[in-house]
């Protein structure tokens, strides 16, 4: 009777101990994404400030303060929120950027490229942690998947769709009626997108699998952020 109990026990504090550990897991990958969703932002704002769009000093979006920023809806919880939901880390909403401050062209196309840089930037400072720094393997883990989803969120920004800092590149150099048209669609596109990638397996597994290969060339482990992955994604 006694062994039965001690038996119980054992199981029921081993089972808390992985649940503690997912719950941490599932905490630390969404903070992380929180964090680089306002180092996107403030990529922006910098570049944009030292390209002449001296109001974003003022706006205080220089500051890394997400209640500073246009919309923290768009900006900061949807983004979380569309990541704990369906793992697919769609950056939000952009800071708002007096674009006829802007010295040229040239630099309106830098001030958009600066978000997506800083998420790649990201994913390389987080995959040579994880594969150089010594840690206990279900961190190195969290910091495998948290280093994938910035090298997914950069492939995803840098797309050519309306909303998206890729075509936010090509804007300044686009007609006018092909700004007013993007324009109508630049709302709803983002989340087209990932509607798409949410209902269609082969698109979504493209897109890991190609940030899996760049997380690869990068001396990285896919395994151990397929690993994260799960561990963050449990529900499904």
């Amino acid at each position: 009777m006694v062994s039965v109990l001690g038996g119980v026990l054992l199981s029921g504090a081993a089972g808390t101990q992985e649940h503690l550990l997912q719950a941490g897991a599932v905490l630390l990958v969404l903070g992380g994404w929180a964090v680089t969703l306002c180092l996107h932002e403030f990529g922006h704002a910098a570049v944009a400030f030292y390209g002449g769009d001296t109001s974003v000093r003022d706006k205080g979006y220089l500051r890394l303060d997400p209640r500073r920023y246009t919309d923290p809806m768009l900006s900061i919880v949807l983004p979380i929120a569309l990541l704990a939901i369906g793992g697919i880390p769609l950056p939000g909403g952009a800071v708002w950027i007096e674009r006829h401050r802007l010295r040229s062209r040239a630099v309106e196309s830098a001030v958009s490229v600066a978000g997506p840089a800083v998420n790649l930037a990201s994913g390389i400072l987080l995959t040579v942690t994880a594969a150089n720094v010594s840690m206990a393997l279900p961190l190195a883990e969290v910091i495998s998947y948290l280093a994938l989803i910035q090298i997914v969120a950069f492939l995803l920004n840098i797309l050519p769709v309306p909303g998206l800092d890729g075509f936010g590149v090509l804007d300044p150099y686009l007609s006018e009626s092909t700004r007013v048209l993007a324009n109508k669609v630049r709302p709803y596109a983002p989340l087209a997108l990932f509607a798409l990638l949410f209902s269609s397996p082969t698109a979504a597994r493209w897109l890991f699998d190609v940030a899996r290969l760049i997380l690869e060339g990068l001396g990285g482990s896919s395994l151990l952020a397929s690993i994260g992955q799960s561990g963050f994604l449990f529900w499904r």
